[in-house]
C-alpha cells in the first residue's frame, strides 16, 4: 500500500502537479465546476470509508434487514443498499489485502453455514425452476452469504457489537413507529385490521408476519439492554419506550407468530431472573390469553372468532405443511429449489383452493426446498449456535464483573433474538432472510471477542 507520508517530498509534489493538471484540463475541455469538486470530495470520501469500516456495513445491514427506503419511500431513489453493499465490498477488500487491519478467521458456525447455504446453492441444479432459484440467490442470498462473514469480521470489539445493538434498536423502533402510525391512521391493513409497510410498493415488510419478525429482533437487544445492571434512569427510560414502541407494532400484526415471538423473549428473561420456574409457566398461561385479547386476533377475517373449528388460517398452513413433505419425499436430498415452494405448491398440496400459498414454516420451507439434508443442515447450525451462546455466557465469568455484565447483556439479547426466531419461525417463512443470520454473525463475534479478551488475561497472569 503506498502511503503518501513516506514518499519523497519531490515526488509529492510532482503528484499533485499531475493531478492538478489532469483537474485542469477536464475542466478546460468540459467547463463543468462539478469535475474538480469531485476530485476533491472523492478522496475525502474515500478516507471516510476506510477509517470506518464498522459503520458502512451495519449501515447496509440495517436498510436490507429493516428495509428502511422501504417504510420511508422518499430514500428509494438514493438507492441506499446498494451503495452501501458495493462500498461494504470495497472497504473489506482494502483491510483485509491491503492494510491488513481487519484479520480473518474462521469458526465451526461458518463452516456449517458454508455447507448449508453451499447445499442450497447445489440444489439450483436440481431445482423445478432453475430461474427462479437463481434470481432469488444472486439477488439475495449470495449477499448474505457474504455479508454474514463480514460482520463476523468487522464486529471486532465489545464497544463494536455494544453499538450494534443499540442501532439495530433504533431502526427497530423507526418501523415500530411506523407501523404504529399506519395503524392509526388505517394505511395498508390487511384483511382491515392487520398493519403493514409499504404494502403498495410490494415492500418485504409489507407483509404482517414477517413485519412482526423484523421487530422482535431489536426487541431481543432493547429487553437485554434495559434488564442490565448500572444503567443510568433516562438511558433506562429510553429502553422501555423503545420495548413499547416495537411491543405495540407487533401487536398491531395480529401475527400469532409474533405473539409466539413476544412470549419466547418475555420468556427467556423470565427464566434467567426468576428462580420458582411454576411462576414463569403461570405468568406464561396468563400472558398468551391477554396477549391474544390485545392484538384483535378474534377480530381477524382469517383465523378470527369468526371460524368454527380448526380455523382457515390454521388449515392452510397443515396443507402448506403437508405440501413441503410431499417435496422432500419426492426430491429427499435437494428439494424442489430455493424460491421454488411458492412455485410449486399446486403439484404437492393436497387442497387446491385456487391459489399458491408460502410454507408458512421456515422448518419446513428449509424441508420443501433443500430436501432432508438442507434440513439437518439448518437443524445442526441452530444446535451449534446455541451451544456457543451457553458457552460465551459460561466464559464470561471469570471476567470483571463490569465487563462480565457487558458480555452477558450483548449474550441474552442475541440468545433471546435466536429463541424468537426459532418459535415464530415455526409459523414465518424466514429461511433465506436476513434474522438467522444476523444472530448467526453476532453469535460468532461475540465469541471472538471473548476469546480474545481471555487470551489476554491469561497473557497478562503469565507475566
Amino acid at each position: 500500500m503506498i502511503n503518501m507520508n513516506t514518499l519523497n517530498p519531490r515526488v509529492q509534489i510532482l503528484l499533485s502537479l499531475i493531478l492538478t493538471l489532469v483537474v485542469g484540463l477536464l475542466w478546460y475541455k468540459t467547463k463543468m465546476w462539478l469535475i474538480p469538486a469531485v476530485f476533491v470530495a472523492t478522496p475525502l470520501v474515500l478516507i471516510g470509508l476506510l477509517r470506518f469500516p464498522f459503520y458502512i456495513v451495519i449501515t447496509f445491514i440495517i436498510f436490507s434487514y429493516f428495509r428502511i427506503h422501504e417504510a420511508f419511500p422518499v430514500l428509494i431513489p438514493l438507492h441506499i443498499p446498494l451503495a452501501f453493499s458495493l462500498a461494504s465490498f470495497f472497504v473489506l477488500g482494502w483491510h483485509i489485502f491491503l492494510s491488513n487491519n481487519i484479520k480473518v478467521y474462521w469458526s465451526t458456525e461458518l463452516t456449517l453455514v458454508c455447507l448449508f447455504l453451499g447445499w442450497a446453492m447445489f440444489g439450483i441444479l436440481f431445482a423445478y425452476n432453475k430461474g427462479a432459484a437463481l434470481t432469488t440467490f444472486n439477488g439475495v442470498l449470495s449477499k448474505v452469504w457474504v455479508m454474514t462473514i463480514a460482520i463476523c469480521w468487522l464486529v471486532r470489539s465489545i464497544h463494536h457489537f455494544r453499538i450494534a445493538t443499540y442501532l439495530y434498536v433504533i431502526a427497530g423502533v423507526m418501523i415500530g413507529a411506523k407501523a404504529i402510525s399506519n395503524k392509526l391512521q388505517g394505511i395498508g391493513l390487511v384483511e382491515g385490521t392487520r398493519v403493514t409497510i409499504s404494502r403498495d410498493i410490494g415492500s418485504l415488510i409489507g407483509d404482517p408476519n414477517d413485519l412482526s419478525l423484523v421487530m422482535m429482533f431489536p426487541m431481543s437487544f432493547a429487553l437485554s439492554n434495559l434488564l442490565q445492571p448500572n444503567i443510568g434512569k433516562f438511558h433506562r427510560m429510553l429502553l422501555a419506550v423503545a420495548y413499547i414502541i416495537l411491543f405495540w407494532a407487533i401487536i398491531a400484526t395480529q401475527s400469532r407468530g409474533g405473539l409466539m415471538g413476544i412470549m419466547a423473549i418475555t420468556g427467556y428473561f423470565a427464566f434467567k431472573r426468576i428462580k420458582n420456574k411454576l411462576y414463569i409457566l403461570a405468568g406464561g398461561a396468563i400472558l398468551l390469553p391477554i396477549l391474544l385479547v390485545m392484538a384483535g386476533v378474534a377480530d381477524r377475517s382469517s383465523g378470527g372468532a369468526a371460524e368454527d373449528g380448526v380455523d382457515e388460517s390454521a388449515m392452510g398452513r397443515i396443507y402448506a405443511w403437508m405440501a413441503a413433505w410431499g417435496m422432500a419425499l419426492e426430491n429427499p436430498f435437494t428439494g424442489v429449489g430455493i424460491n421454488n415452494f411458492y412455485l410449486n405448491y399446486y403439484l404437492f398440496s393436497p387442497h387446491w383452493d385456487g391459489k399458491n400459498h408460502a410454507a408458512h414454516s421456515t422448518w419446513f420451507q428449509i424441508l420443501g426446498e433443500t430436501g432432508f439434508v438442507g434440513l439437518a443442515l439448518f437443524i445442526a447450525l441452530i444446535t451449534m449456535l446455541f451451544k456457543r451462546l451457553w458457552r460465551t455466557e459460561i466464559d464470561s465469568g471469570v471476567l470483571p464483573m463490569h465487563e462480565r455484565n457487558a458480555f452477558v447483556t450483548c449474550n441474552d439479547g442475541v440468545f433471546a433474538g435466536l429463541i424468537a426466531f426459532c418459535v415464530a419461525g415455526t409459523f414465518l417463512t424466514q429461511g433465506f432472510t436476513w434474522p438467522l443470520y444476523i444472530l448467526l454473525s453476532m453469535t460468532v463475534a461475540l465469541a471472538k471477542i471473548l476469546s480474545d479478551r481471555l487470551a489476554l488475561e491469561e497473557r497478562t497472569k503469565v507475566n
